[in-house]
């Protein structure tokens, strides 16, 4: 059977898709060993993985805003998250990301690299070693590099008029532009590798044999994909951290269910908070807030049907929620969608906009900025829970998403690949045998 070296970084929700991937295939029977920061050591261990942690590179011990790398939150301007992201993961921390990343390969002798998208160091790594690169993402498509698909960053939605398609274009290019800051660090990177050079930053992204997007193709909006690109189906779970959950509420309590949830990572985001708590408390519901790792109940004020906690199993919960506000990250976003229920998006930044639009272009939801006032919070809530077609939609939608999750087979198209690649008999012998099936 194979060995695969997987490799992340502590960024929020893409850890668990990615643990989620390696376990699925180290069950068939594949050595498996993942690379991350030190906090992710519990992701691995509850999935049964091998893990090590980055050395060279940053790891985080914690998942506190003083050890982020990014603070993408405090970024001024589009611009400058840009340059941020190229200072650290795409290229400024590159060498030290490549350095781990060759270490591991001499000590693990691995077939293959499967990596997050963002670590373009490991990347670099894979292609001076010689050895196949599988990226995974968990997310849609983040860089300005396929046609078809709007601007990431803003929530657009797709082009409908020839003007709409020469703006795209436009924002389209002068992203690309943006991003070609990091490529002079990153060359020197792959010269210290014995790389040729690169003449676009995204030149890197070519070392991938496959490039497969955990999410569903339903939800993702159409567009021409590479040949090497495909949808796999959401791989969704709630955190390990996750705390036990009991309702507070009586039996008896009917008033609809609203969930809140602002992600497990830190993006600054105690202001929204406070403000969709205020926007609740203003309503005839159950408000349920969970904060993730960082931020404490304490902090935040209470109202008799408000609750506050730092986590509790969203998959538990979400069969009762009648409505969702969320920062829209992935996870959150499709989550509620799934049970039904639709979602109220105020997004911070990421991936986020794009889910965002994502949803409310399908009438499953609607988007708000991240700023809005208690008041246009509650006016949204009330839209949500009294207007039957949101809930219609939200429904449509996530039985699409749910028939994804059933088709997911990244794991099968990383088999696949080894096999052509002619990865070993053993490997090829037990595909065609059916040996490596899911548990």
């Amino acid at each position: 059977m194979a060995r695969l070296l997987f490799t992340t970084w502590e960024g929020g929700g893409h850890v668990n898709p990615l643990m989620m991937v390696a376990r699925g295939l180290a069950q068939r029977g594949h050595q498996v060993l993942v690379m991350s920061d030190a906090c992710n050591a519990l992701e691995a261990g509850a999935n049964g993985l091998d893990f090590r942690p980055w050395t060279r590179a940053p790891s985080r011990h914690d998942r506190t805003p003083e050890s982020d790398l990014l603070k993408d939150w405090e970024a001024a301007s589009p611009l400058e998250q840009i340059h941020d992201l190229c200072d650290a993961h795409l290229a400024g921390l590159a060498g030290a990301y490549a350095r781990d990343t060759l270490e591991a390969i001499k000590a693990f002798s691995p077939d293959a690299v499967i990596t997050e998208e963002m670590l373009f160091g490991v990347m670099a790594a894979a292609e001076s070693a010689g050895l196949p690169l599988i990226l995974l993402t968990s997310n849609v498509w983040p860089f300005p590099t396929v046609e078809g698909l709007p601007p990431f960053g803003v929530g657009l939605p797709p082009a409908r008029t020839d003007e709409e398609r020469e703006m795209y274009a436009m924002v389209r290019k002068a992203t690309h532009e943006a991003y070609q800051y990091g490529l002079p660090t990153l060359n020197d990177v792959r010269a210290e590798l014995s790389l040729e050079p690169l003449t676009d930053l995204f030149g890197q992204l070519d070392a991938a044999r496959l490039v497969l997007l955990m999410i569903s193709g339903d939800f993702d909006f159409e567009a021409d994909l590479p040949a090497h690109f495909a949808h796999v189906g959401p791989y969704l779970a709630d955190p390990v951290w996750a705390e036990p959950w009991r309702s507070p509420w009586p039996a008896d309590n009917s008033d609809p269910l609203v969930l809140v949830s602002f992600s497990t990572f830190y993006q600054g985001q105690e202001d929204v908070l406070h403000r969709v708590i205020e926007a609740m408390a203003g309503l005839k519901v159950r408000g349920l807030v969970t904060l993730g790792p960082v931020l404490e109940p304490k902090d935040f004020p209470s109202a008799p049907h408000v609750v506050v906690v730092k986590s509790a199993p969203h998959a538990q919960i979400l069969p009762d929620c009648a409505v969702s506000v969320t920062h829209a990250g992935h996870a959150s976003t499709v989550g509620p969608l799934m049970a039904g229920a639709p979602v109220l998006c105020m997004p911070m930044g990421r991936d986020q906009h794009e889910n965002a639009a994502r949803a409310a272009a399908r009438g499953a939801g609607l988007m708000l900025n991240q700023h809005a006032s208690p008041a246009e919070i509650r006016a949204a809530l009330e839209r949500l829970l009294s207007e039957d077609h949101f809930k219609k939609a939200a429904r449509e939608l996530g039985d699409r998403i749910r028939r994804d999750i059933g088709r997911r087979d990244a794991e099968d198209r990383i088999e696949a690949l080894l096999v052509r690649l002619g990865a070993g008999a053993a490997l090829e012998d037990a595909v065609a045998s059916g040996a490596t099936a899911r548990p």
